[in-house]
């Protein structure tokens, strides 16, 4: 197997982590606490994002590496972006706390939910790194 394919089997593997995680903690009713159990996964999901460039890079994010990216990215980008993951955020607060009065069959769904947004925001960051990894090491084909 290929050091990319190794880089990319290490990544599949931290997102599945990450996002049944963030199932699980989602799916544990937790009545009118939603917004601080989100705050929480998000930490989780900033943990993610930083081990998968970790994974790709083997080195630490650090702000003047964030600006630049973002800069690359251009500031659309970032603000729908940005907005897109703090709606989706909310959206799951919602729903795990309609959820929680559904019972199990709402918990389950709120876990599904989760995991869903985890490993759709994983798997956006993860093709970036993955682009940027292609760019700076060209492979042997």
């Amino acid at each position: 197997m290929s050091n990319l394919g190794k880089k990319r089997l290490e990544v599949v593997l931290a997102i599945a982590t990450y996002s049944i995680g963030n199932g699980t903690a989602s799916a544990a009713p937790t009545p009118g606490v939603e917004i601080p159990k989100q705050i929480v996964l998000t930490a989780s999901d900033v943990a993610m994002f930083t081990t998968i460039w970790k994974i790709y890079f083997h080195e630490d994010l650090s702000n003047k590496g964030i600006l630049e990216m973002l800069a690359e990215l251009g500031l659309v980008t970032l603000a729908a972006t940005g907005t897109a993951y703090i709606v989706s955020k909310t959206t799951t607060a919602i729903v795990c706390e309609i959820a929680d009065w559904l019972g199990a069959v709402g918990w389950g769904v709120a876990a599904v939910i989760a995991t869903s947004i985890t490993g759709l925001f994983a798997a956006s960051w993860a093709v970036y790194c993955d682009r940027l990894y292609c760019e700076k090491e060209p492979q042997l084909i």
